[in-house]
């Protein structure tokens, strides 16, 4: 059965400003889970872990740009799928992203209320504007 991935878990955090001016190009991180998980702790702690394991390479993507990594957590936190699903241009950039959710795991269980044996989350590794 194929799940609907909706913005349930929509907190931004501007990693790092590059450059010194307001319209300076920034690493962005986003995470979306899947619309049935709904533990926003969780969701947090998951984002803030994968943020702290990301290594910015030197170099950024066109503005606009973002890798899109799509892994699936199983019960124990462990990950049984890391795809990058979109491209960056930027193959450091997507290799970055790659690895900041590989250095990231295990994650922590899922919660027990969690009904389902996993859930799928998209991390976007954007560059805004």
């Amino acid at each position: 059965m194929k799940r609907h991935i909706v913005r349930t878990f929509i907190t931004t955090l501007a990693l790092v400003a590059i450059g010194g001016g307001a319209m300076a190009a920034k690493p962005n991180l986003r995470a979306f889970f899947a619309s049935d998980f709904t533990d926003a702790a969780y969701q947090q702690k998951t984002f803030e872990k994968v943020g702290k394991a990301w290594k910015r390479p030197a170099e950024l993507p066109e503005p606009g740009s973002k890798s899109v990594v799509v892994v699936t957590i199983l019960r124990d936190g462990s990950l049984l799928e890391r795809n990058l699903h979109h491209e960056s241009g930027s193959k450091a950039w997507d290799e970055a992203a790659m690895s900041a959710v590989k250095a990231a795991a295990p994650l922590d269980p899922l919660p027990k209320s969690y009904p389902r044996t996993s859930v799928e989350v998209h991390f976007h590794f954007e560059v805004i504007p």
